[in-house]
């Protein structure tokens, strides 16, 4: 039953080990970092069948039961989470060190892992307060990732995430003592048994404080109006912490899918569900910027953040569907876009250093190495974070758009993701024109030192989405029977109280 805590202690002893591995050579520390990320791997896809027999696992910190211990609850949704960051960091690290990334500054490896350790802790906590705690853990990592070696305006789009968090930060603790105050707990189990019978007295206030934790967690997911800070903090750092940062967003997801949908779900009575259509109309005007956004950008790494956005405002639109078909293809296509989109980070970087002093700006610039091969590979990712056919994301955004037929506002919601994927494909085909095609053929050729060793990472986030497309069958059934297990509150109530729903009642 330990398995619920190793992915939050295998990070934190990694930091650990690394702050002390410093004196003995960068070497040793990328050996025990990728063997540290590796392991990780190994114990995530090994709690995998624990968690689809006995669903969900809850280990009680200490020993003290929930309510009233920290509890861990591990189940189909939050071991998903741990194994796509994982596999994500992976790529990351691989990358970071093939590039030599990791030695443009102090202690990188070491906050690397601690993101994993605040990324895991909050995927993986049953109460309210410490996914806060962890929340502070990965934005302290996150402010320094961000931040690591140089770049033209790092410092100033690393100011703004700092200072936009720390206003989350002070709005996360506003909503948790609201709610502590009226309800008396933090544990989320807790919390939507008690307000499922909630006095209509307090409806009001409780309602606050979950739109205020809505816009906290929105913020995370660069929701509507929330979103300014993404494009400008992804694109300014670095090619592998801004791989790593794709699921940065999904964190804010996972955060309204697991608070919101079990504390708000159909047992809260008045409250029920009511978050579901803010989340929607809030994803479908975040689509129409990322959408604007990505057509106007005028450098490379900035429209690909911009894509980014468009991705997790899919899975926001989702979320405000409120169904269980709308939930298996959001968690489907949460996984082809987070893996293709720190692929596709790490791809732009190769293409900015193969281009000389142009770097990543949309224009017409000479010819450079490898591009016909560099050029493959740029349409290859197009297509998946267009989600076209044949990848993986096709796939995704159809299961999505099947579901939102039987939605009341289908129309506005068919219409805004079909034409924002339309505008995504033009704008990438003009891009891949821009870099691959429209060259300079008067200047001389840029020969910039690309080797083989760059492409390893890459190929590996994008092996993904053609290998969900071979296992579409088992990975599907598997989304639709974790989207029946969210909806599933009561099963997640008993289960980390210890206690029947109806004996309570």
């Amino acid at each position: 039953m330990h398995s619920a805590i190793l992915p939050i202690l295998i990070p934190l002893i990694a930091g650990i080990l690394l702050l002390l591995a410093k004196h003995f050579g960068l070497k040793n520390q990328r050996i025990l970092s990728v063997a540290m990320i590796i392991i990780l791997i190994v114990i995530s896809f090994l709690a995998l069948p624990q968690v689809l027999q006995n669903n969900p696992v809850v280990y009680a910190v200490g020993g003290w039961q929930a309510p009233f211990g920290i509890v861990l609850v591990m189940d189909r949704l939050s071991i998903l989470m741990i194994i796509i960051t994982s596999l994500l960091a992976l790529g990351a690290l691989w990358y970071a060190i093939v590039s030599d990334t990791d030695k443009r500054g102090a202690h990188f490896h070491v906050l690397f892992h601690l993101q994993l350790y605040g990324l895991n802790g909050a995927f993986l906590t049953g109460d309210l307060f410490n996914l806060f705690v962890f929340f502070e853990i990965l934005l302290l990592a996150s402010y320094s990732l961000l931040l690591h070696g140089e770049g033209n305006g790092r410092t100033k789009a690393g100011l703004h995430y700092v200072v936009i968090n720390l206003v989350g930060s002070t709005l996360f603790l506003f909503a948790v003592g609201t709610l502590y105050g009226i309800l008396g707990t933090l544990n989320i189990a807790d919390l939507a048994y008690k307000i499922s019978i909630l006095p209509s007295s307090d409806v009001g206030v409780v309602a606050a404080a979950g739109l205020l934790l809505l816009v906290v967690f929105g913020l995370k997911a660069a929701m509507f109006p929330f979103y300014l800070w993404l494009p400008g903090a992804y694109s300014k750092t670095s090619a592998p912490v801004a791989a790593l940062f794709a699921i940065m967003t999904k964190v804010g997801i996972y955060a309204i899918i697991r608070v919101h949908g079990t504390i708000f779900s159909d047992n809260a009575g008045e409250l029920a569900n009511y978050y579901a259509p803010w989340v929607l109309n809030a994803g479908l005007i975040t689509l129409i910027m990322a959408t604007f956004g990505a057509m106007s950008a005028k450098e490379l790494k900035n429209q690909i953040a911009y894509l980014v956005l468009a991705s997790v405002s899919t899975l926001l639109i989702s979320v405000g569907i409120h169904s269980v078909a709308a939930m298996s293809g959001a968690i489907y296509y949460m996984i082809h876009s987070t893996l293709i989109a720190g692929g596709f980070f790490l791809l732009s970087d190769i293409i900015v250093r193969s281009r000389g002093q142009i770097r990543g700006k949309l224009i017409k610039a000479p010819l450079f190495n490898n591009s016909v091969f560099i050029g493959s590979l740029f349409f290859l990712y197009a297509i998946a974070i267009a989600s076209m056919p044949p990848l993986s994301g096709f796939f995704g955004k159809l299961m999505i758009l099947f579901a939102a037929i039987d939605h009341p506002h289908a129309g506005m919601v068919l219409t805004v993701v079909l034409l924002s994927g339309l505008l995504s494909i033009v704008t990438l085909a003009k891009t891949g024109s821009q870099i691959f095609y429209d060259t300079d053929n008067s200047a001389e050729p840029i020969h910039a030192k690309i080797t083989n060793k760059y492409f390893p990472p890459v190929l590996f986030l994008f092996i993904f989405a053609p290998l969900m497309v071979i296992f579409a069958n088992p990975i599907t059934e598997f989304t639709q029977n974790t989207a029946e297990m969210i909806f599933n509150t009561n099963a997640y109530i008993e289960a980390v109280l210890n206690i029947s729903t109806e004996t309570r009642q």
